[in-house]
């Protein structure tokens, strides 16, 4: 399995965000500020984030409970996306392919591959992120969070991983790290 990209500039974020609307549009807005693998994001209903500050679950891989916060971003795409008369029960992803004979299902992991690596191609973004999936909105959250100052250790508690180098290999700082270095010495 190929290993997927972090998004690493705001500007990217913003012209992938721009090619994108309605519930896909919350996909990706969801997706880069909490954090979560695809599984649990997709798992979602209306009622476990709307009129919300935090949000807990049971993480499907892992099956221990965590609690997310959700930021102004994110409440803001909730609100604004999230349709008015959308019951407590319904999924936030739901599938379009859903109906009263097959009940209230959400997108499929694939689905939402295609959704992300669609708007990638509309944002004239797919020659600069050739290895692009669903997990990248957590590698993203995770990259943003530690440039913005955020502890290491924190990260690592808070995308459940059991080392500080498996976290900094994760969101691609490591490799990038390495680099500057040599960038450096100039000599």
């Amino acid at each position: 399995m190929n290993e997927v990209q972090a998004i690493k500039d705001r500007r990217h974020i913003e012209r992938i965000k721009q090619s994108l609307h309605g519930r896909d549009l919350l996909l990706f807005t969801l997706g880069i500020n909490v954090g979560l693998r695809i599984s649990d994001l997709l798992a979602l209903t209306v009622g476990d984030l709307r009129d919300k500050d935090a949000v807990t679950i049971t993480e499907g891989k892992t099956r221990k409970t965590r609690t997310f916060t959700l930021n102004g971003a994110a409440k803001d795409a909730i609100s604004t996306l999230i349709p008015a008369d959308a019951s407590d029960s319904d999924y936030v992803f739901p599938s379009r392919k859903s109906c009263a004979a097959k009940g209230n299902k959400p997108i499929s992991r694939v689905q939402a591959y295609r959704i992300l690596n669609d708007a990638i191609a509309r944002a004239g973004l797919d020659g600069v992120y050739t290895s692009f999936g669903a997990h990248s909105l957590r590698k993203t959250f995770g990259y943003f969070a530690y440039e913005s100052g955020v502890d290491i250790a924190l990260l690592m508690r808070v995308l459940n991983h059991s080392s500080q180098r498996e976290t900094l290999r994760y969101i691609g700082i490591e490799a990038a790290e390495v680099a500057n270095v040599y960038h450096a010495v100039n000599l």
